[in-house]
């Protein structure tokens, strides 16, 4: 019983930060029907460079990681807010376009990556309290798995409470519903999509800085291998869908901790139950039918 808590709970943790890469794919796709093959560089970005500064300002505080989620959401947010002015805007409704011009992106960044921070793993030190566990009836889960939670619920809800309460909420909501009428009543529907942007790579940041943390380690592949599974995700939860997003995050999360563990075939169930969503129900468990 207490090896399926900690699976179930480790899982949630991982779901959480496919979710962090998932949400904003969501949000670029259901507002400007952009995918972004990119977007795993700006997690990776993120990443290293909170990593950098931790090195600087000391590892292994509570102050030090807060200032690195901070750094993370931030740097992912520029990066993400520049991609969209200088790449994305000038290729709307051009999809193919985009495509070629985030995968060129990917693995530009990619090599840039590696020509800056090497090829090899770096690795990172968190707060004392990470590397501790906490038993939760019997099982002992590592404290940085509720961390991980956490964060990615809060970043759940900040981002609902902005869509829902906030002016730019609105119009990027009713941008998503009918895009031409929001640009027939005069708003300009182009900040907006940077405000999308900007928003998906901050989420992409702080996943990057806590996916460190829960590897223990940053690379400049860390990005692309959870992009693969932030899309399976997106497509799982609806295209579009925020709430599917978190829902579909949890569900793959949860089923590839069990199956790895006692049978090894995680990855391989993750694309089954993405072939049995398509096939059953091609718009996801929460995307709306055209």
């Amino acid at each position: 019983m207490s090896t399926l808590i900690l699976l179930l709970i480790t899982g949630v943790g991982l779901g959480a930060l496919y979710f962090l890469v998932a949400s904003g794919l969501s949000l670029i796709y259901g507002l400007m029907g952009v995918l972004n093959f990119a977007h795993g560089a700006f997690l990776t970005l993120g990443a290293f460079v909170s990593w950098e500064m931790s090195r600087r300002i000391g590892e292994g505080t509570w102050l030090t990681f807060i200032i690195t989620l901070v750094i993370g959401a931030a740097v992912g947010g520029v990066f993400a807010a520049l991609t969209e002015f200088a790449l994305i805007r000038p290729l709307y409704n051009r999809h193919i376009e985009q495509v070629l011009v985030t995968v060129g992106l990917s693995l530009a960044a990619v090599a840039i990556f590696e020509g800056v921070w090497g090829t090899d793993s770096q690795y990172i030190k968190g707060p004392e309290w990470f590397t501790r566990t906490t038993d939760v009836l019997g099982a002992q889960v590592p404290n940085d798995r509720f961390v991980t939670i956490i964060v990615a619920a809060l970043v759940l809800l900040g981002v609902v409470l902005f869509l829902k309460k906030t002016r730019y909420g609105m119009i990027i909501r009713a941008g998503v519903e009918n895009r031409s009428m929001v640009t027939a009543l005069g708003i300009d529907v182009r900040k907006a999509f940077t405000l999308v942007f900007t928003i998906g790579g901050a989420a992409a940041g702080i996943g990057g800085v806590l996916a460190s943390h829960y590897f223990g380690y940053v690379s400049p592949a860390l990005g692309g291998s959870l992009l693969i599974f932030a899309f399976i995700v997106t497509v799982i939860g609806g295209l579009g869908s925020l709430a599917g997003a978190a829902i579909a995050s949890v569900v793959v999360g949860v089923l590839q901790q069990i199956t790895n563990f006692y049978w090894g075939v995680g990855d391989f169930v993750v694309i089954v139950l993405l072939a049995v969503v398509l096939l059953t129900k091609p718009t996801g468990l929460m995307g709306k039918t055209a």
